[in-house]
């Protein structure tokens, strides 16, 4: 398995119990009210679960798993993967401080980064991507 794919799936399972952490916590909030505070948390609960663990262990899996042409390198332009990886997380940190401090800025900041992230991911992996039966 290639180091990337490691690191992002162990970054992954991180957002995974980070955003149950905080599911668990809203969730204890409806049952006994703590705090209204709390339900400031919901946008960096579901940030969380949704980009930091769904589309990055997805990502990850989709680096490793991919074919690889025999012509080409074993996995393609992997700086361009790390680069993505590194926006990525970049981008949903700044998402989650956005969202969390309520600051549109931040929060538009964090979504550009992680369109970044996409476009370089899209690079990386596409010219791996083959028709069926080809």
């Amino acid at each position: 398995m290639p180091r990337l794919t490691v690191w992002m799936v162990r970054t992954a399972l991180l957002y995974l119990g980070a955003g149950f952490s905080l599911g668990a916590l809203l969730l204890a909030n409806k049952g006994l009210p703590l705090s209204p505070e709390i339900w400031r948390l919901l946008f960096p609960h579901i940030e969380a679960i949704m980009l930091g663990w769904t589309f990055q262990l997805a990502l990850g899996v989709a680096f490793w798993i991919l074919p690889r042409h025999p012509q080409r390198p074993k996995y393609g332009y992997v700086h361009l993967a790390w680069a993505g990886y590194i926006l990525l997380n970049a981008g949903v940190l700044l998402v989650i401080g956005g969202e969390f401090f309520a600051s549109e800025a931040l929060t538009l900041a964090g979504r550009l980064v992680e369109g970044l992230a996409v476009a370089a991911f899209a690079v990386q992996l596409w010219p791996r991507v083959k028709a069926f039966g080809v």
